[in-house]
């Protein structure tokens, strides 16, 4: 049973508090212990991903004020596991005291797509054309501005695919307009053009209270029906100044919109029109460790995980590069079977070089439930790429049932 606060290590290490018992925070367990820190997760049930892992996971909804400030009263500093916490117990806890890493102001730019949209084209940074839309008439105005199809969100609440609808006619957003003025869509519906793009990248930054930041490789993510099921890094055959530039952008959001901890841009890589040349989109923001850094665990010096920490607590920050030339990180979804255990150590004995992440979650089609990685290669070797890439796609596919030897 969890003790009522949380046990303090000798020394003066703090207390780092999240709310949110899913696998991010999970995943910084390993890292807090190698840092001397105490971690502290609410959690919404005693079997939550991080529960299972962290010894003071008290239990409570990231929606009721009371348990929420009681939680983070223990804690010295508090982050996120996701970015559902609502805006006015995100007040409540900033009257209350708690230092909120990252703060309910920037953090608004993860949790509104609307307030994301305005405030990177209030900054110059390069975005797909959108419009907000509260009636049919301003959806088929925005339509006969891009063209159809367009790609139509719910500005709060989503997440992997979730709230996303790609849109042919305005008939396929009415059910969507009879809702807008409650829940996701409280403020109407983002509009995007449906963007013509190559291929999806992430640039994955982190950034300390004091201002000091840091950025990883730019890495290819692979989408399947919305969800990410691979991620390479670095992206291969990625043009020098392209990769540049969105580090650059990437940290230039974080510092504007004063981003605390690790911030995730996800992006869409496109070709300009006229001259041909690479650029980027800016896609979705997250303030958090990202699936887009899972690979950070085995292929970095300082994994995503241990960045967050080290950044939220304004410790110096980590040494962000790559271990070998080459990781593939393939996310892990639920299948048909259950017993999961067997085949874990299956793969353990076919591939020793592989690391296997589970979430300690139950297994259910399509959810999310661990990630593989493999890392090695040379860089100026694309079959030692393809190596790689085939070993994650097995293992993944193994653990899900795809494939069965």
């Amino acid at each position: 049973m969890s003790s009522p606060t949380p046990l303090r290590a000798d020394g003066g290490f703090p207390v780092v508090g999240i709310i949110g018992g899913g696998q991010l925070a999970r995943m910084c367990q390993p890292p807090a212990v190698n840092l001397s820190l105490t971690l502290s997760v609410l959690a919404e049930s005693p079997t939550a991903s991080a529960a299972l892992v962290v010894p003071h996971s008290p239990v409570g909804e990231h929606t009721d004020t009371e348990a929420v400030l009681a939680f983070a009263r223990e804690c010295d500093v508090v982050t996120f596991d996701h970015e559902h916490v609502p805006t006015e117990v995100l007040a409540a806890l900033e009257a209350d005291g708690a230092v909120l890493h990252p703060s309910p102001r920037a953090l608004v730019h993860a949790q509104d797509k609307l307030a994301m949209r305005r405030r990177l084209t209030e900054l110059g940074l390069p975005c797909p054309r959108w419009a907000q839309a509260r009636t049919r008439a301003e959806v088929e105005a925005f339509a006969a501005e891009v063209g159809w199809p367009l790609v139509a969100k719910a500005p709060r609440g989503g997440y992997d695919g979730k709230g996303v609808l790609v849109c042919r006619t305005a008939d396929d957003l009415t059910g969507w307009l009879a809702g807008v003025g409650e829940g996701g869509l409280v403020d109407g519906i983002l509009l995007e053009e449906a963007v013509p793009f190559t291929r999806e990248l992430a640039a994955l930054v982190a950034r300390s209270p004091s201002g000091q930041a840091v950025a990883w490789p730019v890495v290819e993510t692979v989408q399947t029906d919305g969800v990410c099921t691979e991620v390479i890094a670095p992206a291969p055959e990625l043009d020098d100044e392209l990769a540049r530039d969105a580090v650059q952008g990437a940290l230039r959001i974080a510092g504007e919109l004063g981003v605390t901890g690790v911030l995730a841009v996800e992006l869409f890589e496109v070709r300009d029109p006229e001259g041909g040349r690479p650029e980027y989109l800016v896609n979705e923001l997250a303030m958090r460790p990202h699936n887009s850094g899972h690979w950070s665990i085995d292929g970095a010096v300082t994994s995503q995980f241990e960045q967050h920490l080290r950044a939220v607590l304004d410790l110096p920050l980590g040494d962000p590069s790559a271990r070998d030339p080459w990781t593939v990180m393939g996310n892990v979804l639920g299948g048909e079977h259950p017993d999961l255990y067997p085949t874990y150590r299956h793969l353990m004995a076919r591939d020793p070089g592989l690391k296997v992440h589970l979430y300690g979650k139950g297994v259910r089609p399509g959810r999310k439930i661990g990630h593989v990685t493999v890392g090695g290669g040379q860089d100026d070797d694309p079959a030692s790429l393809a190596a790689l890439r085939e070993r994650a796609r097995h293992a993944a596919d193994y653990l899900q049932g795809v494939v069965t030897e």
